[in-house]
Order: C-alpha cells, then structure tokens, then sequence
C-alpha cells in the first residue's frame, strides 16, 4: 500500500486524500490550522460566514463528486421570490434589469471568445463599448479582478455565462462550506485517513515526508512557494475588499446589487439560506475588487455606496460587522495569450504534486482547486521509484 501525504486540510486537500483512499493508499492529512476547510472554513457564531461570498456552481464537476458520496448535503438556490430583487446599479442609480447589450453577451458561447484577446476589446466588437463595459463589471462577481476587461477573453466569457446562467447554476450549501469540509472530513476518516491538525509542515519536514511516499501541497500558492523554495510558483490572482454585515431584517432589501459602474457585488445570502443568521436578521457580504495600488478602505466604501442604494437605512440595522483585503486568495486570473494550462504544473517531479485554485487545472473558483486536487492524486498513485519530469495535467474540462 502507497504511503501519500497532503498538505492543507482545505477542499483541494480532501479530494486529493479521497481520491488517493479510495484507491487503497495510505493518506495522511497535515493541516496547519486548528480547524479544517482553509478557503472554506464558516465562522462559528451567531453570524455564519464564509471567507467571502461562496456557491457552488451546479454544472462543475465537483457537484457530481460530492453527490455521488453523499458529501454535497442539502444546497439551496436563490428563490424565485428573491430572483426578482436582483439590483443593477448604472450611471450611480439602481435599476431593475440589466442593459440589453450585457445579456446579449452572455449569450456568446465562451469558445468564440480569443485567448489572446483582451475581454474588453472583443466584446466591444461584439456588442459595443458600453456594453463590453458593464459585462466586464458584471463578471468580477466570479473573478475578484478590479480590471476584468484587461483579463482573456476566452476565461473572462467563460464565467460571465455561467454566472448568468438561466436557471442560476449557483447553490449555497445550507450551514456555509463548512458543512461540506465536515462530510468530506468524515468521508476521509471513514476510508482511514489519518488528520492532523495543528501541525505546519515546513521545508525541512517536507524533505522527509517526501522519502516516505508522494506529498501532494494543497496550500496557497504563496505558502507553497515558501514550502517548495520554489520562486516560479507565482500567478496573478484578484485582490478584494470584503464587507460582511449582520442586519437586522427590513422588508423590501434586495437580494444582491450587481455594481456596473465598476467590478464590486453585494448579496443578502439569508435570502437562501435562513441558518446562517439568527431570526429576525439577515446576513449580507459584499466583495468589491480593489486595484493594485488602492487600500481597503477605498473598496469598503464603494461596498458602502451598493448598499446605500440596494438595503436602505442599512447603517442604523448594523447589529455585528467584518472586513478583511483578501490578496492573492481568491484563484487565479489569466491574461490574454495564457489559459490554465500555463499556470503552475500540477506535477513538480520528484514525486511532488501541487493543488489548489491557482495551479495548472480548469475551471470556475473552487472547481480548480477539486480538478487539480483529483489531478494530483492520480498521479500521486502512479509514482515510481525514480523521478519523472513534469507534465501537464489531464484536461478535466472534457472528461
């Protein structure tokens, strides 16, 4: 039996160490932290929140993983009640619907859309500049950029569709993520894994764990970088302001204001799922992509200008109140001429494997950090005695 040890006790790391269970290895789960879930981890308190807003996205090809064992648990979607109190704010003023030029965007299959195009020069051609403009905006709600339009075409059309999808593909696991690290958790102990919190594993540790069997590094790609001693494990990834409020309840708040003016979101998620705030109060989060050079506050106060329009007489309901900068934590971004095959290898030889929603596998936000959790376990298990050259991973998209 093949001995395989992760590193980080986040989604990335659990599906690598089910995936390598299943197949008969020995798998031991070292997470730094105290608790588990990294990215995933919900708050415990009256407030149930999450590390910025989450969802699931109904057609990944992790929902069929989880369902299949049982790990996904009840999700739920936005009701149509509250489908109808989605908010656009346009030119400084909220409005009901979006522009015609932005849905027809989204109707645009994501494979007519150039890799090496930048988003806001192709969809200018395609439906004009105002338009191109408010789609790029409305698509920072799946890519925590502050300049969508600068990013690919090809990757930035890609979530602008499943983002709008009719009917939503977006569900909210009932409880927060935690809910679905707790299954998995289980899951992996049911197969034997062995979990170890409260351990960090640093340069010197990992030497020795790599003489033992393949070490599969589901971390961020920072800490990876630091762990590996390794300075080409870098990619660009979003920078957000992060706002999450706990309000007492106000018939006639909107479910979610999407900010066309500039990239940015606010979302009532009790809309959902009425757990995650105690009765009578509501939960929202706001993420709103900052620029390189700009501070938190400035975004903080872009979130508070969205919710001025979208939950009236906000600031006198504040019953508790959060916010963080989420640098580098929020997945990777690809810029035109690049896509996710040219992100970090999956595969760092010598029997290494890296996971996580920045390296080398396809897919929207946590998707990545699943196909390249799974990536790195198969290949994990195949391991020989000698060292093999990097490879590029399977192509999961199509599988």
């Amino acid at each position: 039996m093949q001995r395989i040890h992760i590193i980080g006790g986040g989604l990335a790391g659990f599906t690598a160490a089910i995936t390598a269970a299943e197949s008969g290895a020995l798998v031991t789960v070292h997470e730094a932290h105290h608790t588990l879930g990294g990215r995933a981890r919900t708050a415990e308190g009256a407030y149930r929140t999450n590390d910025g807003p989450h969802a699931l996205y109904r057609r990944g090809p992790h929902w069929t993983w989880l369902a299949q064992r049982g790990l996904l648990g009840p999700t739920v979607t936005v009701p149509l009640s509250q489908a109808g109190k989605l908010r656009f704010r346009l030119d400084g003023a909220l409005r009901r619907t979006p522009p015609l030029a932005l849905l027809r965007l989204t109707r645009r299959r994501a494979e007519h859309a150039p890799v090496d195009t930048d988003f806001r020069t192709w969809a200018t051609a395609q439906v004009g500049e105002e338009g191109a403009r408010t789609a790029a905006h409305f698509a920072a709600v799946a890519l925590y950029h502050h300049d969508p339009g600068s990013l690919s075409a090809a990757f930035v059309q890609e979530r602008l569709r499943r983002a709008a999808a009719l009917p939503p593909e977006a569900r909210y696991p009932v409880g927060g993520w935690a809910q679905v690290i707790d299954r998995m958790a289980a899951r992996a102990w049911n197969l034997s894994v062995r979990i170890e919190t409260a351990t960090r594993i640093d340069p010197s540790d990992l030497d020795g764990l790599a003489r033992s069997g393949p070490v599969v590094v589901a971390t961020s790609l920072d800490a990876a970088q630091s762990l590996l001693r390794d300075p080409t494990l870098t990619w660009d990834s979003g920078r957000s302001a992060l706002i999450d409020l706990g309000l007492r309840t106000r018939r006639g708040d909107a479910f979610a204001v999407s900010d066309l003016d500039a990239p940015g979101w606010t979302e009532r998620f009790t809309a959902q799922d009425r757990t995650l705030a105690p009765a009578g109060r509501q939960l929202v989060q706001g993420q709103i992509p900052v620029a390189p050079d700009e501070s938190k506050a400035a975004g903080i106060a872009r979130a508070e200008d969205l919710l001025d329009l979208g939950f009236p007489g906000w600031r006198d309901r504040v019953e508790w109140r959060r916010e963080a900068l989420a640098t580098g934590r929020t997945g990777a971004v690809d810029h035109p001429g690049t896509t996710w095959r040219d992100r970090p290898a999956i595969d760092r030889g010598n029997g290494i494997y890296l996971a996580g929603d920045q390296v080398a596998a396809p897919g929207l936000l946590s998707e990545v950090s699943f196909n390249s959790g799974m990536e790195a376990a198969v290949l994990a298990l195949g391991v020989g005695e000698q060292p093999r050259p990097a490879r590029r991973p399977l192509d999961l998209e199509r599988s």
